[in-house]
């Protein structure tokens, strides 16, 4: 979800309440030790769930999944029909859930999410108040349930199903489970993620009924959605077919299987131009918007989607939405030596005028991402939808995502979201984190990877002008003393600028400075390792922490629990320059090597190194550069690459 540039106007009136005399850094603030060693949190401690990951052979202590690592996987046929009038789905599933783990299950867990807008529905925002799901028959492994307290039944807690099936699900075993239910669309619902809009549009998500993650750290994902923290969710192979009336475009995740036959002959022509154009095709236009669909079968149509391996599915319904296409290279999806592609959609009505280059944003963000990241990307299409008035920022979903108008804010953070909501794609849509309790692997390193994408797009005169707008965003919430540890569960921060800065800004600075810490080369290299390793598997931070240490051969332990479990804040200061003795300070707790740059009199630089060990045991120390032209500039980490709370300090000049 985009929500990460936080808002400059809220931030102002904050910091202007807060007495920049009195105000500290929020978070642990130790003090210096007897004989100048500073306090240091030693090793970081694995919980002791995953130490038993381990030692049954699902996880490794290098990061790797280990031999006897195992996946859940779910196959659903869904069917969902759409009454554009009255705003309400009706749906139908039949659910095979395959047990691969060892375990015996003596109770199945699914997610139904329109549950959030029941009166009674726990919830930390607001939302429209609609009544949720109406679950009308529930049937696993051929017998039909009851709500009830005896007996094979099932029972609602909130936007959970729990079932007690009449039989357990044993390991290696099948079970199929067939729901029907409806709901009332909201019109921005699920924290507004999905929902309709002036009565043109449509957007389903979270509209089913889906199976929570069983894992080998926590068994059943417990945790309701609540509103602000988002999803977890396995990979799964869907058939999905919507029924909406004709005249309404359909386009979902999958790939369309029956596009001849629901779209009108110049309009899947155009489809099929833009599927093999590098320049974008308008398949729908102000020519033919009235004139999009066959007529279909007493006015409807069914529009069919197959889907493998996504850990999810959503879909749009749209009448009087323009649509651009072309087509994207990927790179060499299965190894023939060959070229893939996917085809990029865009979606947005007439009054969105900087949605006509969405299409074009997109083409570079799946081609660049597909390349930085190291993993082609593996779907037929990726489409982005103008939702204006359900959402003002956006929202992924496997092959879709949901994007406000943008036009106040303009090409430039269209470019962005388009790249953010796009770079999910691969976190966690491939990489499969949980999102509810651990934000950051999701979101941080997809702001991060948002960054690289729009450094490559716009080519801006200064490279890490991006990295170095989300560094200044953390930093704000640093001097306001706001700031929560990466590592809290992402449901539980005291305040929204904590939960926003750890979860975006700070995640996505972090990977920033690792890079500089470890150097390009090997930071990417681990940086692959990692997304190639968990592709389409659940890691939690402990594997992302263990990768880059058994591929770097660094132990990082400093890094990981300065960084992410403390709010330690990074200080370091040029104090003076004596000769050729420069005198360097670390004010303050947060541990980081130092990185100077000398400049003489005569032009001459010279570079050097504090290794952070060092800091390890004084807050002061001293660099001595040979004789020479006198030094008439010192500065402290002159690429930015570091977040440094107080830069005031890092420069020394004549």
């Amino acid at each position: 979800r985009m929500m990460r540039k936080l808002s400059f106007v809220l931030l102002t009136a904050l910091l202007a309440a807060c007495s920049s005399a009195t105000q500290q850094p929020a978070g642990t603030q130790p003090q210096a030790q007897a004989g100048g060693r500073r306090p240091f949190l030693g090793a970081v401690q694995l919980p002791a769930n995953f130490q038993a990951a381990i030692q049954s052979g699902t996880r490794t202590a290098t990061g790797a999944p280990g031999p006897n690592y195992w996946t859940n996987f779910t196959t659903y046929k869904l069917t969902a029909r759409i009454a554009t009038d009255s705003k309400q789905l009706d749906g139908s599933a039949e659910i095979t859930y395959r047990n691969n783990s060892p375990d015996t299950l003596t109770n199945l867990h699914l997610d139904l999410t329109q549950n959030f807008h029941r009166a009674e529905a726990q919830r930390n925002e607001e939302a429209e108040v609609t009544g949720g799901v109406e679950l009308k028959r529930v049937v696993v492994g051929g017998t039909e349930l009851r709500a009830g307290n005896a007996g094979p039944r099932y029972q609602v807690f909130g936007t959970r199903l729990a079932i007690l099936p009449p039989r357990p699900v044993l390991p290696g075993q099948t079970v199929t489970l067939n729901i029907d239910w409806s709901f009332k669309i909201p019109q921005a619902g699920a924290g507004e993620r999905m929902g309709h809009s002036r009565d043109n549009l449509f957007f389903l998500a979270y509209w089913y009924p889906q199976m929570a993650v069983y894992d080998d750290i926590n068994g059943w994902h417990p945790d309701p959605f609540v509103g602000t923290t988002e999803f977890y969710a396995g990979h799964g192979n869907y058939e999905l077919t919507v029924d909406a009336p004709a005249g309404w475009v359909v386009m979902g995740t999958g790939h369309l299987q029956n596009a001849q036959q629901v779209l009108a002959p110049d309009v899947y022509q155009r489809l099929q131009r833009a599927e093999q154009s590098d320049q974008v095709v308008n398949i729908l236009d102000a020519g033919n918007l009235s004139r999009a669909t066959a007529r279909g079968t007493n006015g409807r149509l069914r529009w069919q989607f197959v889907a493998d391996s996504v850990r999810d599915v959503a879909f749009s319904v749209t009448r009087e939405s323009l649509w651009d296409a072309q087509r994207t290279p990927v790179g060499d999806r299965n190894g023939d030596g060959q070229t893939d592609y996917a085809r990029v959609d865009a979606f947005y009505r007439a009054d969105a005028p900087f949605w006509r280059n969405s299409a074009r944003y997109s083409a570079h963000a799946i081609r660049f991402l597909s390349d930085y990241i190291g993993i082609p990307y593996p779907w037929p299409h990726m489409t982005a939808v103008e939702g204006a008035e359900i959402i003002g920022g956006g929202m992924e979903f496997p092959m879709m995502t949901l994007i406000g108008d943008y036009n106040e804010r303009g090409d430039t953070a269209l470019y962005a979201v388009t790249a953010h909501e796009e770079a999910h794609m691969w976190f966690p849509m491939i990489i499969s984190s949980d999102e509810r309790r651990h934000t950051w692997m999701d979101e941080g390193t997809t702001a991060f990877n948002e960054n690289q994408a729009e450094r490559d797009f716009w080519k801006p005169a200064n490279p890490a002008r991006f990295e170095i707008e989300d560094q200044e965003s953390y930093i704000q919430i640093v001097q306001a003393g706001l700031e929560g540890e990466v590592s809290r569960l992402s449901a539980y921060h005291y305040n929204p600028y904590a939960y926003g800065v750890a979860s975006y800004d700070k995640p996505a600075s972090l990977l920033t400075a690792l890079r500089a810490v470890l150097g390009e080369e090997t930071f990417m290299r681990a940086y692959r390792t990692y997304a190639q390793r968990w592709q389409y598997k659940h890691p939690y931070p402990w594997d992302m922490w263990n990768t880059f240490e058994n591929v770097s051969g660094k132990d990082l332990d400093w890094f990981w629990q300065t960084w992410y479990n403390t709010t330690w804040h990074l200080d370091q200061a040029v104090t003076s320059v004596t000769g050729n003795t420069i005198t360097v300070e670390d004010r303050g707790q947060a541990y980081m090597p130092t990185f100077l740059i000398v400049t003489r009199q005569n032009g001459e630089k010279v570079t050097r190194e504090i290794p952070v060990e060092t800091w390890f045991n004084t807050n002061r120390t001293t660099v001595t550069v040979p004789a020479g032209s006198p030094i008439v500039r010192v500065e402290i980490d002159a690429q930015r690459a570091f977040p440094d709370a107080d830069r005031s300090n890092n420069v020394w000049g004549r």
